[in-house]
């Protein structure tokens, strides 16, 4: 007859546990926990007057954000569940749990503080041997996009198809009431253009938009150089100013393109040897000591 370990969930413990116990002695939690001992507290916002309910020790929750990013854990919602869920975790924060509310304030009120102090973390982990911080290539690449090219649309193409539809929809929208005028119309012929002229003219309207709001974009990134450059040139006096600054325009250039089935993609090549694709401009990371990607 097999034999089976006995186990029962409602067994109580008879000592108090120790939580460091239910973790492997080699376990990031222990050395998170010795680094942050060592990271000052000045540069964190604490609330100066005591009274009310008690606050969370920063180092808790520095020890505890530290440790839950370093396993994957971003979100405050999970980090809160994880208090209750994860053993490391709940070793980080001393078997207590602070709501999500307290995690994301903390975060907030004290970011660079975290960032420096994350630093410093990491530079005792690669002083102990723990990691190792290396060096990485960062280059672009090209992923091909679910749209085709031929569906990649040019600014004043768009305008003047979209003004020729408008007047095609006014031609069949004209027909369409000569039509129901006859004694015997056909409901079926008319209508169907009209709605397949009437989706395209949306699509090159919101093309149109895309491109559009683009341009005022870059063109609002770049006029307090403008303003600057003209500034400059007002300011010089004699025949040798030079021509005038160029102002940024609102509007995008006549070549500027977007692709109907999928705009965020964009025509582009490998290289000149390259044809022309409908792809993503991408950001590839390799680790320049190994072959990691």
């Amino acid at each position: 007859m097999t034999g089976f370990i006995p186990f029962n969930r409602d067994q109580c413990f008879l000592l108090p546990p120790d939580l460091k116990d239910w973790l492997p002695a080699d376990d990031v939690a222990h050395f998170v926990v010795a680094a942050v001992e060592r990271v000052p507290l000045g540069a964190f916002a604490v609330r100066p007057i005591p009274g009310g309910k008690a606050q969370y020790h920063p180092r808790l929750l520095l020890a505890l954000l530290i440790y839950c990013y370093a396993n994957g854990f971003f979100s405050s919602r999970r980090i809160e569940r994880a208090t209750y869920r994860d053993l490391g975790v709940r070793y980080v924060a001393a078997n207590l749990h602070p709501d999500h509310d307290t995690i994301a304030a903390f975060r907030r009120a004290n970011r660079a503080a975290i960032e420096a102090a994350f630093l410093q973390v990491l530079l005792l982990a690669r002083e102990s041997g723990l990691l190792r911080l290396g060096t990485v290539s960062i280059d672009g690449t090209k992923l091909d996009a679910n749209a085709s090219k031929i569906r990649s649309v040019r600014y004043d193409r768009a305008k003047a198809l979209r003004e020729k539809l408008a007047a095609d929809i006014a031609e069949l929208t004209a027909r369409a009431e000569a039509a129901d005028a006859e004694s015997q119309p056909d409901p079926q012929a008319l209508p169907k253009e009209i709605a397949r002229r009437e989706a395209l003219k949306a699509k090159l309207e919101a093309a149109c938009a895309r491109l559009e709001a683009q341009a005022r974009a870059e063109a609002a990134a770049v006029r307090p150089e403008y303003e600057a450059k003209r500034a400059a040139y007002e300011a010089k006096t004699g025949r040798r100013r030079g021509r005038p600054p160029k102002p940024p325009e609102d509007d995008p250039p006549p070549t500027r393109q977007s692709n109907l089935t999928d705009p965020d993609s964009a025509l582009m090549r490998r290289s000149d040897a390259h044809e022309y694709r409908q792809a993503y401009n991408a950001q590839a990371v390799v680790c320049a000591e190994g072959s990691q990607l």
